[in-house]
């Protein structure tokens, strides 16, 4: 029996990319959804995707910066659906940019995007999941949440602290039956790298040559599926990036040397 069929799966940043994977690998699979982003015409689009009548999907405009607005937007996800079984928080932006030339409004949004929303959100449907005594959260952290490379500090900051915070998490809650799941993706073929922060914290607009070659977007969300029907603590979905992780814990001076050769000249 699917982990997904008829759970209410919230998805944030659903409007491409890895969210959006994730949501029609989930639609497959018979889920309720909530689609979250900012742009409402995307959402749409990725809701005609999933092929689910209305009565299935409810788009759910939200931008992750405005933590105020969260509580009413839990509450419209249980007048439409009355539980939410999965919290997929998957927004986010990435970094590309020097320590000493970048503003400290970068990092703040960064940490403001990545992880205070992250944070406030999860917060807000916790209450609805402990008095259901079940669900299950999880959240998109990255490989550079556990190795960090340069031009990429605040991003790997952010990222992180998810781990700090949900590692945390899961040990409150599990009492409660609610899973957490770290999703630590490389490099996947998205436009994270389009959208990613410059040192003036605009848009980087260039496709990096490893995000071009990297995992599809599709591939992902059916290991980030995967990984929350198989109750996951953490899934690294990488190719050979991937083996920074292993080298980080058993062999962290060889990893520092390969770190060092890709510092910018």
């Amino acid at each position: 029996m699917s982990e997904f069929r008829n759970k209410v799966v919230w998805i944030t940043g659903a409007s491409a990319g890895i969210g959006e994977a994730t949501a029609l690998a989930c639609a497959k699979e018979g889920a309720f959804l909530v689609l979250s982003a900012r742009r409402v015409e995307e959402l749409e689009r990725v809701k005609k995707l999933t092929h689910l009548r209305d009565e299935y999907v409810l788009v759910l405009p939200m931008d992750v910066e405005n933590v105020d607005s969260f509580p009413g937007l839990v509450q419209q996800v249980l007048d439409k659906f009355g539980r939410i079984d999965i919290l997929f928080n998957n927004a986010g932006i990435s970094q590309r940019g020097d320590v000493l030339n970048s503003k400290l409004e970068v990092y703040t949004r960064l940490m403001q995007v990545n992880f205070i929303g992250v944070v406030a959100l999860t917060k807000a449907v916790l209450p609805v999941m402990i008095k259901q005594k079940s669900g299950h959260i999880a959240a998109t952290s990255s490989v550079a949440g556990i190795v960090s490379t340069p031009l990429r500090s605040g991003y790997a900051a952010s990222k992180h602290a998810l781990h700090g915070f949900f590692d945390a998490l899961r040990a409150e809650v599990h009492r409660h039956n609610i899973k957490v799941t770290l999703v630590c993706p490389g490099y996947i073929k998205t436009d994270i790298s389009l959208n990613a922060l410059n040192t003036e914290g605009t848009s980087y607009g260039k496709m990096d040559k490893n995000q071009e070659k990297g995992i599809t977007a599709e591939e992902c969300g059916r290991r980030i599926a995967e990984a929350i029907r198989n109750d996951k603590s953490q899934v690294i979905i990488a190719g050979k990036e991937g083996m920074g992780v292993f080298l980080k814990r058993f062999f962290p001076k060889i990893l520092e040397k390969i770190v060092l050769r890709q510092a910018p000249k």
